[in-house]
């Protein structure tokens, strides 16, 4: 799913101004109720956000430099700076998310061409450079609805939901605990396979809806299934 990483920047910008938009709206109440992520408040959620921004720019610089540095220092200083963020306003919390975004535009345009072919090393294994602009885009627009504030799956956009449709069907393609299926989204020209598609069900509706149901944001209400019945069970996403 590897792409030209610049071609994702004016989706991300468009993404950042959405979430910022929705953050500059909310009040110490509103950021210290629970976010939709279990033990997260919306303030953690935040602060995430921000970590994870700052967390790849370690890594576009690791690209950029050939040094070697983590995304973070460990996980337990991960989960602490986010446990320590969340103690904030919701001034200091917008202005975070915002700064912090802003450093990792500037880490992606300090990118030369050839640094973007370099793999680091990321919580989750090893990742092409070239994905890391995918990979942010990828979490504002997921934990912008995770903060549970007026934003929906249904909000996100089409070429997001797509992209963010097929790598998670990528995924489980290759996880024996996923259930059989075959995925139809409404404009598609193809079927998305998980599995023996030889008598799978075949699950249908719109695309941000599917991406939704298969990352857990979503019960799939906008789905249907053929032959009639309940909808698969997938394993957890990441």
């Amino acid at each position: 799913m590897t792409a030209d990483p610049l071609l994702l920047t004016g989706p991300l910008a468009e993404a950042n101004d959405r979430l910022l938009r929705t953050v500059s709206g909310l009040t110490a109440a509103d950021v210290a109720a629970p976010s939709l992520l279990p033990g997260w408040s919306r303030a953690h959620v935040l602060t995430h956000l921000a970590r994870n921004a700052d967390g790849f720019v370690n890594l576009l610089t690791s690209a950029r430099t050939g040094e070697d540095i983590p995304m973070y220092a460990s996980t337990q200083a991960r989960a602490a700076d986010i446990d320590a963020g969340a103690e904030r306003g919701p001034a200091d919390l917008l202005d975070d998310v915002r700064r912090s975004g802003q450093r990792f535009d500037a880490a992606v345009a300090a990118m030369p061409v050839d640094a973007w072919g370099a793999t680091v090393q990321t919580r989750r294994g090893p990742w092409p450079a070239a994905m890391l602009v995918w990979g942010r885009l990828r979490e504002v627009e997921v934990h912008h609805v995770d903060l549970a504030a007026g934003y929906r799956p249904a909000d996100w956009p089409e070429a997001f939901a797509q992209r963010l449709l097929h790598e998670v069907v990528t995924g489980l393609s290759g996880n024996p605990a996923a259930p059989a299926m075959v995925l139809r989204f409404d404009g598609a020209a193809s079927e998305l396979v998980v599995g023996d598609p030889e008598g799978a069900p075949t699950v249908t509706g719109p695309a941000p809806e599917l991406a939704a149901w298969l990352t857990g944001r979503g019960a799939g209400e906008l789905l249907t299934v053929d032959p009639d019945g309940p909808l698969p069970n997938p394993p957890e996403w990441i």
